[in-house]
């Protein structure tokens, strides 16, 4: 005999949800979700025949005059209904009966819930209340039906996909660092083949420059002692002998320059590969930000001014290739914006202010939490600019970027820089912008 449902009561409707592969920020809307709204007036028996007709249907939707008041799931249902008596009391009763008895807590949660955030909320439930199925608000006066065990298994994919994602950013980042190490330890090689050569100059300078000023007093000896010969005269005036004698000095003393100059630019190259080892150690910073300040020196071109304010600090316990990295990843941001803003100023005549960027060094003190605790000392390097500061937009998502969750999308300078000072070094890294005055960004290292 065939099965009679009440015309009053709408079959269930089971939504397929996404055709699109789950991702991390996949939401609710996104999963297979039933539509089946009962009003109260309906009986326990009629809702319980669909039940019998759907073995998958995880609850029924309670609605007063089309509005939204509950849900009864088929599991609390059944629960009443096998109770001794309970098929005579509830079955032939409306349900707004049965709800003001197995009415229970419920989850409703907007359809733009990630799942993996609803899943965490659905397991912070009471045990009693695990198996309950979700309610999903798809729009202001519409609910639906989430299974918990759908729920389920789109969270545990997406940990899958989540585990898989990490997994291969840390083989990449792994062979990333390999291939760091592997470029710093070739270019630490170039830079001392630089400084054999170099070195043979500097050393050689001090002799050379004895020899010429030992050959040009003999020169003048024998011109003090012995006449010259029309052709020594004629020689001196070709070569220009007296602009040689006062030009060699000079020679000399650019070569030494250029020297020196080379021998502090790949020294900043080796400090700036240097390969960190396991455990901090002191360094000086000044010295870290002035090798870093000569590398970028070619980009700046005199168009940025660099103003230095440094303190007195103490060696500071610190991986001195990491943090070389933060301060030139800091660094490079400014020149970008600066540069930009500095080629906006030649078409512009009303802006008077050079592009700037001042590196202030300072050990403070800041309070401690605790009443009890000693206030803690750290060391304050602050790199602020005149630039064009970033919008706000683009401040939230340097900020969203310092969150592990974030960072594990899309690994940004900024990120990295944030992940080196806090995980590594256990300091901080604070920055504002106000969009027409600057941008600074902060430093603290702890101090030990």
């Amino acid at each position: 005999m065939e099965q009679k449902f009440n015309s009053q009561i709408s079959p269930p409707i089971l939504s397929e949800g996404s055709d699109r592969n789950l991702v991390i920020e996949s939401t609710l809307q996104e999963l297979p979700l039933y539509n089946f709204g009962v009003e109260i007036s309906c009986t326990g028996t009629e809702v319980a025949e669909y039940f019998e007709k759907y073995p998958l249907l995880p609850g029924v939707i309670l609605l007063d005059r089309g509005k939204f008041i509950g849900m009864i799931s088929r599991r609390r249902l059944l629960e009443f209904l096998i109770r001794p008596h309970g098929q005579e009391l509830f079955l032939t009763e409306p349900l707004s009966v049965l709800y003001s008895y197995a009415r229970t807590g419920i989850l409703l949660l907007p359809d733009s819930t990630t799942i993996l955030s609803a899943m965490q909320i659905a397991l912070k439930r009471s045990p009693e209340l695990l198996a309950e199925p979700v309610i999903v608000k798809t729009a202001p006066d519409t609910h639906r039906l989430l299974d918990i065990q759908e729920l389920g298994i789109a969270s545990w994919q997406i940990r899958g996909i989540e585990t898989q994602v990490r997994y291969e950013r840390s083989q990449a980042q792994m062979i990333q660092n390999d291939k760091m190490a592997s470029l710093g330890r070739l270019v630490d090689g170039v830079a001392h083949e630089i400084l054999d050569p170099v070195g043979f100059i500097w050393g050689n300078l001090t002799y050379v420059s004895n020899y010429s000023q030992d050959l040009l007093k003999l020169i003048q000896a024998y011109e003090k002692e012995f006449p010259l010969a029309t052709e020594i005269i004629a020689l001196k005036e070709d070569i220009e002998f007296d602009f040689l004698e006062q030009d060699l000095s000079k020679a000399l003393k650019s070569i030494r320059t250029g020297a020196e100059r080379l021998k502090k630019l790949v020294s900043s190259l080796q400090n700036f590969c240097y390969i960190d080892e396991l455990y901090p150690k002191p360094a000086d910073l000044h010295a870290c930000i002035n090798s870093i300040l000569l590398l970028i020196n070619s980009r700046i071109k005199g168009e940025i001014e660099i103003l230095q304010s440094y303190g007195n600090l103490p060696p500071v316990y610190c991986f001195v290739g990491q943090f070389s990295q933060v301060v030139m990843n800091i660094l490079s941001q400014a020149v970008d914006a600066l540069l930009d803003e500095a080629v906006r100023q030649k078409f512009n005549s009303n802006t008077h202010d050079k592009p700037k960027i001042k590196i202030t060094t300072e050990v403070i003190s800041q309070a401690a939490t605790k009443s009890d605790a000693p206030d803690s000392r750290w060391v304050s390097i602050r790199i602020t600019d005149n630039g064009p500061g970033i919008p706000e937009e683009l401040q939230q998502q340097i900020i969203e970027s310092f969150s592990v969750e974030k960072r594990a999308d899309k690994e940004t300078s900024l990120a990295v820089s944030y992940q080196i000072i806090t995980a590594r070094h256990g300091g901080k890294l604070n920055f504002t912008s106000q969009l027409g005055i600057g941008t600074e960004f902060e430093i603290l290292l702890p101090l030990v």
